[in-house]
């Protein structure tokens, strides 16, 4: 054997035994939630990693009934699912005007965009319960549509923008003289090409405000409006934990973003390309 072909072989085995060893570095915690939803919390304490003596769904049914299971994933779900709808809508809408109208304000409101999305959000914290509390907005699921509205469309428009450069002129233009006008034209011809990139915008944001902590514990103080992550917090007290029931809660919190994932996961890469390319 050639010194070449030794040295490719030493550097493919090498590639894979890094890719093995990040894979098992990246599973490692889900498998260590995973079996310790089925122990009990002796067993939890006095050896975590060791697999559980028998396959237990107690954990299971005393977290559904703890959490209100059905009510919060109920919340997170109306809370979810319609930012997803104004956040694609909007955005969509306003990277259309930014790309193809050429309004001299256009490309002030894109460097506003830009800017906004640097901002982190802890900064604004103490301004933002101050200001929307004496405006009645706290413990309302439709409040935190309108939150994560403004808080997203920066990133969201900035996504869109990008890709509907790369969509051809003379698509519209033939809509156009067909008699469509530009809101017609955007509706019916733009934004069906628009489908990977909105794809992947709504797993991105599925993924952040389906597990988003800070905001929904600043808005929502009810137990009525609480969301999942919110009453999965309230499995750890300030001296103890139930720890067999918060790893049985993280199950049931993550598996319908798994379930919505493996649906749409051959858009993600794809409309990420797309947009970066165009």
């Amino acid at each position: 054997m050639s010194e070449r072909k030794r040295m490719t072989r030493i550097a493919s085995f090498l590639k894979i035994f890094l890719a093995l060893f990040f894979l098992v570095m990246m599973l490692f915690p889900f498998a260590l939630i995973l079996i310790n939803a089925f122990k009990s919390r002796m067993e939890i304490i006095q050896n975590p990693l060791s697999l559980p003596c028998s396959l237990s769904l107690d954990n299971f049914v005393t977290a559904w009934k703890t959490m209100d299971y059905q009510a919060v994933l109920g919340n997170t779900i109306y809370i979810t699912g319609l930012s997803q709808i104004v956040l694609i809508l909007f955005s969509a809408m306003l990277a259309y005007m930014l790309v193809r109208w050429n309004w001299k304000i256009n490309k002030l409101i894109f460097f506003m965009l830009i800017c906004a999305m640097i901002i982190p959000f802890q900064s604004l914290m103490i301004p933002f319960v101050s200001i929307f509390g004496k405006l009645g907005m706290m413990n309302s699921r439709t409040a935190m549509v309108f939150f994560y509205l403004g808080f997203g469309m920066p990133m969201t428009t900035f996504m869109y923008h990008g890709f509907i450069k790369g969509i051809s002129k003379e698509m519209e233009e033939a809509a156009m003289i067909d008699g469509c006008s530009n809101f017609s034209c955007f509706w019916r011809v733009v934004f069906p090409n628009l489908k990977p990139i909105s794809v992947t915008i709504l797993i991105i944001n599925i993924l952040w405000i389906w597990n988003d902590f800070l905001l929904p514990s600043l808005v929502l103080i009810q137990e009525k409006t609480r969301t999942i992550p919110l009453s999965t917090f309230y499995f750890f007290g300030e001296y103890t934990a139930e720890l067999g029931l918060a790893m049985a809660a993280l199950i049931m919190s993550v598996l319908p973003v798994i379930v919505i994932y493996l649906f749409l996961q051959k858009y993600i890469i794809a409309g990420v390309m797309d947009g970066a390319i165009k």
